[in-house]
C-alpha cells in the first residue's frame, strides 16, 4: 500500500524534522517546505494527502496558500498550526476549509489524532466520489452505493439486465431500500435512456380509479370522463413502466397486467381499438410475492411473468458496513444545501449507526443525518442528534414477545433477529449466538439457511 503524503509547511527546521520523524514513524511519507513558495512547489508537481501549514511564514500568512488551496481543500486536507492563536485566525482559517487548528507549542500525541482523523474523513469522501462518479457513469444516477457483497452483487445484476430492454424485472426489498433508484438505473443505463420513465404507486391511487391510471380510457367511459385519457402504458411507449408496490395491486387487475405482461397489447378502458405499445417493465413490491400466491392474494401467472429478473435488495441492517459510505454521501449532499461543513459522525454516532436496525432501511439513514445537521452545530453529527427524540439503540425494553392478532412471518423475524445480532456482533458468530442464546453451530446453520455472509456484517 503506498504511504500516504504529508506536507509539512514551517519557516522552523527543528519543528519540520521533529514532525517529520514522528509521522514517519506512523507510516507516513512527509515533505517539507520553509515557505509559500516551497509549498507551492510540492502542491503543483506531486500528490499530496495533507497540508500541515503554519500561519506566519517568511514570505507570507498561511491562510495565503489556504486560499490557493481553494476548491482542493477537500481532496487536500490542510490543518492550521500557529504560535499566535486567536479566536478569530481560527474562524477564518475554517471558514476558507482548514480541517483543523492547532496552536504550538504542538502535542504531538494530539496532531498524531488530528491527521488520523483527517485523513480518514478525506479517505472516506474520496470513496464516495470515486464510486459516484463510477456509478453516475454506469448507471446514470447517484445513490446506488455499497461495497459490500450483497451490493455488489446488486449493482452488478443492474448493469447486465439495463441492456436487455425488453427484459422483465421484479424489485423486492423492505420499504426505505432504493428500489425506485434500480428502476431508475436500469432504465437509465440501458437503451431505452432517451425514451420516458412512467412511474405508477400502486397504493397511491385508489382501487376504482387505478385501472384508468394504467390504462387510460375513453371519453364517456364512466361518470366524469368528459374526454379521451392516455394511460401510463401509452404514456410510456418507448420507455419503461415502473410498476411500484405492485404486490398491493388489486386481483382483479392482475389479469389485464397479465396480458401486457404477455403481448404488449391493450385497450383503453370503455372499449375502442386494441393499442400496441414497446416498454420495459420493471415492478417492485416489499412484500414477499411467493407467500402472497400461496395466500391467494397474487395470481400465480402473473408472478411468474415478473419474475423474469429478480433483483433483492438487501436491508440496511445486513450491510452494516456501508453505513459509514452512505452517512459520507449523504453528509456531503446535506452540506451542499445546507451551506455547512459537517466532517462525518462521530464515532459514537457510527457505533450506535452499527448497532440499529434500521427498520426504515437507507431512506431512514438519511433521514435521520439531515435532522442531526439541522440540530446538530458542530463538526460532527453526534449520537444524540442522529437519534434525538427516541432512544438510543438497545434501549428498549426487552419485555415479553406479544403475539400479534393477524400473526406474524416467523421465517421473516427469524431473520430479522438474525441480521440485528451479527450486525451487533459485527459479524462474530460466537458473539451472536450469545445475543440470541443459541450456539454457534445453530448460527452458522440459519446464516446458510437465510443466505447471509459475515462480510456483510463485518466479519471475514
Amino acid at each position: 500500500m503506498v504511504a500516504e503524503r504529508i506536507l509539512v509547511v514551517d519557516d522552523s527546521r527543528f519543528l519540520r524534522r521533529s514532525l517529520g520523524d514522528r509521522l514517519g514513524h506512523e507510516g507516513y511519507e512527509v515533505l517539507d517546505a520553509e515557505d509559500l513558495a516551497g509549498a507551492r512547489r510540492f502542491l503543483e508537481e506531486g500528490h499530496v494527502d495533507l497540508v500541515l501549514l503554519d500561519m506566519r511564514l517568511p514570505d507570507g500568512e498561511g491562510m495565503a496558500l489556504l486560499r490557493g488551496i481553494g476548491g482542493r481543500t477537500a481532496e487536500v486536507p490542510v490543518i492550521m498550526m500557529t504560535a499566535h492563536g486567536s479566536v478569530g485566525d481560527a474562524v477564518n482559517a475554517l471558514k476558507l476549509g482548514a480541517q483543523d487548528y492547532l496552536v504550538k507549542p504542538l502535542d504531538l500525541e494530539s496532531l498524531r489524532s488530528v491527521v488520523a482523523k483527517a485523513l480518514e474523513t478525506t479517505r472516506l469522501r474520496r470513496q464516495v466520489r470515486r464510486l459516484r462518479a463510477e456509478q453516475s457513469r454506469h448507471y446514470g444516477i447517484d445513490g446506488l452505493l455499497g461495497t459490500t457483497p450483497g451490493m455488489r452483487a446488486v449493482l452488478d445484476l443492474i448493469e447486465r439486465v439495463a441492456m436487455r430492454p425488453t427484459t422483465t424485472v421484479l424489485v423486492q426489498g423492505e420499504s426505505g431500500t432504493g428500489k425506485d433508484l434500480v428502476a431508475k438505473a436500469i432504465h437509465l443505463r440501458g437503451p431505452r435512456a432517451d425514451g420516458p420513465l412512467v412511474t405508477l404507486t400502486c397504493t397511491a391511487i385508489p382501487d376504482t380509479l387505478l385501472e384508468g391510471e394504467i390504462f387510460g380510457h375513453e371519453k364517456g367511459a364512466f361518470t366524469g370522463a368528459m374526454e379521451q385519457k392516455p394511460g401510463l402504458f401509452e404514456m410510456a411507449d418507448g420507455g419503461t413502466v415502473f410498476l411500484d408496490e405492485v404486490g398491493d395491486m388489486p386481483v382483479a387487475l392482475q389479469a389485464r397486467l397479465l396480458r401486457v405482461l404477455e403481448d404488449r397489447r391493450f385497450r383503453r378502458v370503455g372499449g375502442g381499438p386494441e393499442l400496441r405499445v414497446d416498454v420495459r417493465i420493471v415492478a417492485a413490491t416489499h412484500r414477499d410475492l411467493a407467500a402472497e400466491v400461496e395466500a391467494g392474494r397474487f395470481r400465480e401467472d402473473l408472478y411468474y411473468r415478473l419474475n423474469v429478473v429478480p433483483i433483492r435488495l438487501p436491508a440496511l441492517r445486513e450491510r452494516a458496513n456501508d453505513i459509514p459510505l452512505l452517512a459520507s454521501y449523504f453528509i456531503d449532499r446535506f452540506n451542499g444545501d445546507m451551506r455547512r461543513s459537517v466532517r462525518g459522525l462521530s464515532p459514537g454516532a457510527l457505533a450506535a449507526a452499527r448497532a440499529y436496525p434500521w427498520p426504515g432501511n437507507v431512506r431512514e439513514l438519511r433521514n435521520r443525518i439531515e435532522r442531526g445537521m439541522i440540530l446538530g452545530r458542530g463538526e460532527w453529527v453526534e449520537e444524540t442528534e442522529l437519534f434525538s427524540g427516541e432512544g438510543m439503540p438497545g434501549d428498549k425494553d426487552a419485555g415479553r414477545y406479544v403475539l400479534p392478532r393477524a400473526g406474524i412471518d416467523l421465517a421473516a423475524h427469524e431473520r430479522d433477529l438474525l441480521a440485528q445480532a451479527l450486525t451487533c456482533s459485527r459479524g462474530n458468530q460466537t458473539r451472536a449466538a450469545a445475543l440470541l442464546g443459541i450456539r454457534r453451530n445453530q448460527i452458522r446453520y440459519r446464516m446458510g439457511k437465510f443466505g447471509l455472509h459475515p462480510s456483510d456484517f463485518g466479519g471475514g
